[in-house]
Parts: structure tokens; C-alpha cells; sequence
């Protein structure tokens, strides 16, 4: 069931920040913990943990990205549309196919099925089904190399912020913990460590960088 798997791709145009975000941070902080230690002071000993799935947090996240994924949703919107309308299509035609069967079954060959217009829903649908597989993929390679286009510099840029949010704030250790819940290795958490919140704050407050959205070619 072709139209089944499509779902996918519709996750990922509806889900797309937290697919972003845990594709670019995995990549970019390829290592579990961020280590900063000021070098015009002594480690505190301080370690805090950064939540990275916030980031994307419509109300509270980090006002950047947030535009950059909803500008990517919208370079997107069309081609969303345009399988969502396939898979629509198949799933009637598959719907009516099996009408037609479950008519044949009933009926016990007793009340003929138009045989040429079954078969031609039936060649319809098959290539509807090829239809819709070619341009899932297609879409996939796309949004992925306009997701790095568009995110890479500005989770090159949250990277560098974190640095100086650690330096500033006196942190021997920051540690992802985003990643380490994915993992599975989060046992219990000081809710005071969380500083996901304040880093927000510092990075929405920094002036602008080169770390910009590309427009769509």
C-alpha cells in the first residue's frame, strides 16, 4: 500500500523542525558534550544540560530558526500539496477497485463488472503507485539539500553561541541532553541544570551574523 508509506513525507512537512533539528545538531555536535572552559578563569565546575528540541518551540525557541523552517515549510507547501492530492486519488481508486471485487465475490459472478472500466482503474492506480513512489523520493533528495542550504549556517551559528554562552556564563560543561534522552541514558535531571531557556534568550539577543536563510533558486 503505496499511499501508506507516503504518510512520511507528509511527517516530514508538517514535523520538519524537529526532524531539522535533530539531523543538523546530531551532525554538527557530533559528540554528546559541549566543553568550553573560559581561559581567562579557572573551571567553576559548573555543568549545565541544553535542550535542543526547544529550539524549534514555536512561543519560546529561537526566533532564526523558526523562520528559517517555516520558510522552508512554505518552499515546500506546493510539493506537499501535490502528493497529498496523489495519494487522495489513489486511495479512492483503491477503494473502488475493491468495491468492484467485493461485488464480484457477492454476486458470484451472477451480475457482470464491467471488466474494461475495472481494468482501467486497476492500470490507473498502478501507475498512480509509481507516480507517487518517483516523486516521494525525489522530494526527499530535495528537501534534504535545500534543509542543508538553509539550516546548516544557522546551526554552524547556534554551535559557535553555545561556546560563548559557556565561556560567559562560567560552565566547565554543557551537555546536550536532547541527544543523551534519545539515547536513552538520562536516569534523573536537576532541574536547575536545564539552562535551555536562558540560552535562548542570550542567542535571540546577539546581533545579527552572516547566518542567513538562503532563497529558494
Amino acid at each position: 500500500k503505496p499511499f501508506t508509506s507516503l504518510r512520511s513525507i507528509t511527517k516530514i512537512m508538517k514535523m520538519i523542525r524537529l526532524f531539522a533539528v535533530s539531523v543538523f545538531f546530531a551532525a554538527i555536535l557530533s559528540v554528546s558534550v559541549i566543553a568550553q572552559t573560559s581561559p581567562a578563569q579557572p573551571a567553576s565546575g559548573k555543568i549545565a544540560v541544553i535542550n535542543r528540541y526547544l529550539f524549534g518551540d514555536e512561543k519560546a525557541g529561537i526566533t532564526k530558526y523558526i523562520s528559517a523552517v517555516n520558510a522552508l515549510n512554505t518552499e515546500f507547501k506546493p510539493l506537499d500539496t501535490e502528493l497529498q492530492t496523489l495519494v487522495a486519488r489513489y486511495q479512492t481508486l483503491s477503494k473502488e477497485i475493491q468495491t468492484l471485487r467485493d461485488q464480484a465475490t457477492a454476486n458470484n459472478g451472477k451480475v457482470p463488472i464491467d471488466e474494461k472500466a475495472a481494468q482501467a482503474k486497476v492500470d490507473e492506480a498502478e501507475k498512480l503507485e509509481r507516480d507517487i513512489k518517483f516523486k516521494q523520493e525525489d522530494a526527499k533528495a530535495k528537501f534534504e539539500k535545500r534543509q542543508q542550504t538553509v539550516l546548516g549556517p544557522i546551526m554552524q551559528d547556534i554551535y559557535k553561541a553555545v561556546q560563548e554562552f559557556s565561556k560567559q556564563k562560567g560552565y566547565m560543561m554543557i551537555l546536550d541532553i536532547g541527544k543523551m534522552a534519545d539515547a536513552d541514558i538520562v536516569m534523573a535531571l536537576d532541574e536547575k541544570a536545564d539552562v535551555t531557556k536562558d540560552f535562548i534568550t542570550f542567542y535571540n539577543a546577539r546581533p545579527a551574523t552572516t547566518a542567513t536563510t538562503s532563497t529558494p533558486k
